[in-house]
């Protein structure tokens, strides 16, 4: 093993976007046993809405060795787990589904504790290596107080996915919400990670033309939504502690929008936004660059170089790489040409920050016991540093698409 102060090093590689779930029969025994016979008939029932990608790679989400080699193959040794698959009485996977209405929620809380279950069972088969994100909901809020102590009691140390409401969601308060006070007190208390993930806080676009092109458009927008309520609103001045990370949404879009916050709220602490009084508003004392500076970070999951070059700004210390594993619009299986696509002209000691040490850092892995993998898996700063000249030509990741379209545009002048 080459000496850990050597600057030639392979990094130790952690994706901070993965996902992982069990199969829905296999859900069934982490439910309380009185679910189980509800769980029966809405089982016999249920069709999963993405067939064409059953048989193909729905093993990765639950088989332990498989999912190891297939990021060992990739260059990555770790790896935070957001879910997957469907749980139990939803009608797709978590991840892409509205939050729970009133007359869901019993059911559906049932479903993500049976998740929690599974994940920390999942978790514990190779725990040096994973963080799993456990559930909660934001319904009743001391469900989701006992959902967060059971997370941290049980090793699930990725946090918790936080929910954010969309503008539709009106039988929930937003984030800023004073009510959500004890929640965050206890996330604080329990040293926890709240996580945000793409795909949350859009609406229900319907089955409209273009639908699915403004969901996925829009997405940056809406999960910008609960960092800005949640600086804004006093959440990260009432509780100092509290640690969000925004994943899968890169990190180009900070410097902007952080500098639109911070003009606002001068503006607002004046006591005027053009005619707008605001002298009654309870606002932070602080600009909203500084509680991003301490309580935040993003996960720029397969990034464009133009996530990188705001560094400086974000703070380099805040960004975290991810592969999204094991999604046909993530990098895998050439993480590598990713690493060298966004890398090649970063300083070493930044990228070795970027793909793991940050990581580590906010999730709590042991970069010493990650490194004998690592040193077996060669991702030394030569290669990452190696320019990418030819983008995989059978990668579905829309980071490689843009790249292919902006070098074809330069080409032809």
């Amino acid at each position: 093993m080459s000496d850990p102060s050597d600057v030639s090093r392979p990094y130790v590689v952690i994706t901070g976007d993965a996902h992982a779930g069990a199969s829905l029969d296999t859900y069934r025994e982490y439910l309380d046993p009185g679910w189980r016979e509800e769980f029966d008939a809405w089982r016999a029932s249920y069709r999963n809405p993405a067939r064409r990608h059953l048989g193909k790679k729905k093993t990765k989400n639950w088989n332990s060795a498989e999912r190891i080699a297939d990021l060992e193959r990739d260059g990555v040794v770790a790896e935070v787990v957001y879910p997957n698959t469907v749980p139990p009485f939803y009608d797709r996977a978590y991840h892409v589904s509205p939050l729970a209405r009133p007359e869901q929620y019993p059911r559906w809380l049932a479903g993500t504790r049976a998740h929690n279950r599974w994940l920390a069972d999942f978790c514990s088969e190779a725990p040096e290596r994973r963080a799993g994100v456990g559930l909660i909901h934001l319904n009743d809020i001391d469900d989701a107080i006992r959902d967060v102590e059971w997370i941290a009691r049980h090793g699930l140390r990725g946090g918790v996915l936080l929910p954010l409401p969309a503008p539709s969601d009106t039988h929930l308060k937003p984030l800023h919400h004073r009510d959500y006070d004890r929640l965050w007190a206890a996330i604080q208390d329990h040293d926890l990670v709240m996580n945000q993930h793409s795909g949350q806080g859009t609406p229900d676009y319907g089955d409209q033309p273009g639908s699915q092109v403004l969901w996925v458009v829009e997405m940056p927008f809406y999960i910008q939504r609960g960092l800005v309520q949640l600086i804004v609103g006093g959440v990260f001045e009432r509780f100092p502690r509290l640690k969000l990370i925004v994943t899968e949404s890169g990190c180009a879009w900070v410097p902007s929008l952080l500098a639109r916050l911070d003009g606002m709220l001068a503006a607002a602490r004046a006591g005027m936004i053009g005619e707008i009084d605001t002298t009654a508003e309870d606002l932070p004392p602080h600009p909203a660059s500084v509680y991003a500076r301490r309580n935040c970070w993003y996960g720029a999951s397969f990034p464009h170089p133009r996530d990188i070059e705001g560094r400086e700004v974000v703070g380099v210390d805040r960004i975290l790489w991810g592969n999204d594993y094991p999604h046909y619009e993530g990098c895998w299986p050439y993480s590598r040409e990713n690493m060298r696509l966004a890398f090649a002209d970063v300083d070493p000691t930044e990228t070795r920050m970027m793909l793991g040490e940050n990581a580590a850092a906010l999730y709590g892995f042991d970069l010493e016991k990650l490194r004998p993998v690592a040193e077996k898996l060669g991702i030394t700063p030569d290669l990452v540093s190696t320019p990418l000249d030819e983008i995989p030509a059978d990668s579905a990741c829309p980071t490689f698409q843009r790249v292919r379209f902006e070098r074809a545009r330069a080409a032809r002048g």
